[in-house]
């Protein structure tokens, strides 16, 4: 079983900045694709970025510009920066991965907030 592991989340103020990580129990070259979404209170579920195993990102309109997703490899982790941080990106954050379309694991979330 794949155990994915966020860690980074934390209470910050508007317009600072916070970087996630992914740490992955198996590499990740496993999977065409790593992910990172996020669910805000009385929110369903949403993208926010992709990376596929050749390095291609893709991200939400809501956060361009301002995050950016890469990946380490050799260390099988995934990470999500974030700038600019705004109240509205306040949610809780998963990691994901998966071979096309739903991913199929999860990590457990790491709670960002940004607050004044």
């Amino acid at each position: 079983q794949v155990q994915l592991v966020e860690s980074g989340g934390g209470l910050v103020q508007p317009g600072g900045s916070l970087r996630l990580s992914c740490a992955s129990s198996e590499s990740i070259f496993r999977f065409n694709y790593m992910g990172w979404y996020r669910q805000a209170p009385g929110k369903q579920r949403e993208l926010v970025a992709t990376i596929t195993r050749g390095g291609i990102s893709n991200y939400a309109d809501s956060v361009k510009g301002r995050f950016t997703i890469s990946r380490d490899n050799a260390k099988n982790t995934v990470y999500l920066q974030m700038n600019s941080l705004k109240p509205e990106d306040t949610a809780v954050y998963y990691c994901a991965s998966g071979m096309s379309g739903r991913p199929r694991y999860w990590g457990q979330g790491t709670q960002v907030t940004v607050s004044s």
